[in-house]
């Protein structure tokens, strides 16, 4: 008979090493227990009901993982932190964008960022086992912070991966090089041109 650490031990292979209190009940496992082998250094406390062994395979996807389960089980990648963990649009961000339905107040680990928004379930799904919105509506999301051409190479290569169906994507090329999206870039730029000038008036003044 299996005992408790290797029912927990199985169950958390699959989730990146870590487990919760909510796991352990539904194998039948005593929340006490999870103190014990933290006590023992088997497990390492991430936050409240949270434990990740201590000894659990490292793997580049680990920050992505960490940053859902430390704001809740409702929690999903948003934005660019869902095109960081696929490898879309070359981008590695130091803050992991996460949302949640409802407002919540976890502690900050110094690499999260919270955003309360309510996504449709037909928006989200799961990715390398961790909960995401879809490549779809992460690139749409990702417009005001990741360049145009990178988007695109991240929605060409998305398609042929199977991670956008075609039809969405033809919509999602069109939605990405709009007159909207290209104003909205030109309005960025053209206020960083008036601090720039106004900046350089006040330094010649002073």
């Amino acid at each position: 008979m299996a005992t408790y650490r290797q029912l927990l031990r199985e169950l958390a292979d699959e989730n990146y090493g870590y487990i919760t209190t909510g796991d352990a009940a539904e194998l039948g496992v005593p929340a006490v227990e999870l103190r014990k082998l933290a006590a023992r250094g088997a497990l390492r406390h991430v936050r409240r009901g949270v434990y990740r062994f201590a000894d659990a395979r490292r793997t580049e996807r680990d920050v992505y993982a960490e940053a859902v389960v430390r704001v809740g089980p409702d929690a999903y990648l948003i934005g660019d932190a869902v095109l960081g963990l696929l490898g879309l649009a070359m981008v590695e961000p130091k803050r992991i964008k996460v949302g949640v339905p409802r407002r919540t107040r976890p502690k900050d680990p110094g690499f999260v960022d919270v955003v309360q928004r309510d996504v449709p379930p037909e928006r989200l799904t799961t990715y390398e086992g961790i909960r995401a919105t879809t490549v779809a509506q992460a690139l749409m999301d990702a417009r005001t912070t990741v360049m145009t051409e990178r988007l695109l190479d991240a929605l060409a290569e998305a398609k042929r991966d199977g991670l956008v169906p075609p039809a969405e994507a033809a919509r999602l090329r069109r939605s990405l090089t709009s007159p909207v999206r290209r104003r909205a870039a030109s309005g960025r730029k053209a206020g960083s041109a008036q601090v720039e000038r106004r900046a350089g008036r006040e330094k010649v003044s002073a």
